[in-house]
């Protein structure tokens, strides 16, 4: 049986801000980001509505992890030319 994916995602806020995590269903994610009822840095109104720009599948949930936190952890630069080198234009 194969096992089900996992995807490592980029919102884009209406702030212009940058937000990336990961889940095992992209759409139901969104609209929960999007109800102001998602991560805590997603939930300021100022922040909605969010777009989602990116996401990459993983076969399983670490290296999915591991995508977000190694996305988390650059500068804002550094996660433009990441979604830039994956044909994501802002």
């Amino acid at each position: 049986m194969a096992s089900k994916p996992y995807y490592f995602y980029v919102l884009l806020c209406a702030d212009q801000t940058l937000y990336g995590g990961f889940t095992d269903d992209l759409a139901r994610r969104l609209a929960t980001h999007n109800a102001g009822k998602g991560a805590k840095y997603t939930r300021p109104a100022s922040r909605r509505p969010l777009k989602m720009i990116y996401h990459e599948t993983f076969d399983n949930k670490s290296a999915a992890l591991k995508a977000e936190y190694a996305f988390k952890h650059q500068p804002r630069k550094a996660k433009l030319q990441y979604l830039a080198a994956h044909d994501v234009k802002i």
